[in-house]
């Protein structure tokens, strides 16, 4: 696996405060080049997008029910295409994650767009989620479930952030929606999820 890489607080108010590593947490710069960057843009925008929530998104090698935190084996639309295919072998193949993802989820934020503070669901999906960013650097903010301490990480285009044990299962992780990340006026970001799911029944 890469060495994992603390995560560091953003707020002025915690500056001198010791800054929390969260176990299970990974943080891979440049993960893409820009040239594989502008070619998966290309490709997520040649694939049809849904308006499932307030945001645009792409659903691969399975669907996941929002309403009901569910996935099940009706609920499978077929292997991933290949350019996302590619990316979940890169992520095997180099050890960030253990078992190749089954599942990713394309999303697409505008400015002023965000996603509420969550846990992936932990019986649908597996132990170790990955999302690499593209266009767009945003700010993640992560709270702790059991003592409710917050920070937070820049995203920047182009890198993979891994969650599994404790970041996956005992901390949060959203976006807030606004339009700037300390002045910096957010673009349009997309995101690529990978997770292996785990089947429930029907």
């Amino acid at each position: 696996m890469p060495q994992q890489i603390p995560i560091l607080d953003q707020g002025e108010e915690v500056v001198s405060a010791p800054r929390p590593e969260i176990l299970g947490l990974l943080y891979l710069t440049d993960f893409l080049s820009a040239e594989e960057e502008d070619d998966t843009v290309k490709q997520v925008d040649a694939a049809p997008w849904l308006d499932d929530l307030r945001r645009r998104v792409q659903h691969y090698g399975y669907k996941y029910d929002y309403k009901t935190r569910r996935v099940t084996a009706s609920m499978r639309l077929g292997p991933l295409p290949l350019f996302v295919q590619r990316l979940a072998f890169r992520l095997l193949a180099e050890g960030v994650v253990r078992e190749l993802p089954d599942q990713a989820i394309v999303n697409e934020y505008l400015p002023g767009q965000g996603i509420s503070s969550h846990v992936d669901c932990e019986p649908c999906f597996g132990e170790t989620i990955v999302t690499i960013s593209l266009g767009s650097p945003c700010e993640m903010d992560f709270i702790s479930l059991d003592t409710g301490q917050r920070c937070s990480r820049m995203l920047e285009p182009r890198s993979a952030l891994v969650l599994e044990g404790e970041a996956r299962h005992r901390w949060t992780h959203g976006i807030k929606s606004r339009l700037n990340d300390y002045g910096v006026p957010r673009n349009r970001r997309i995101s690529l999820t990978f997770r292996r799911v785990t089947l429930r029944p029907a």
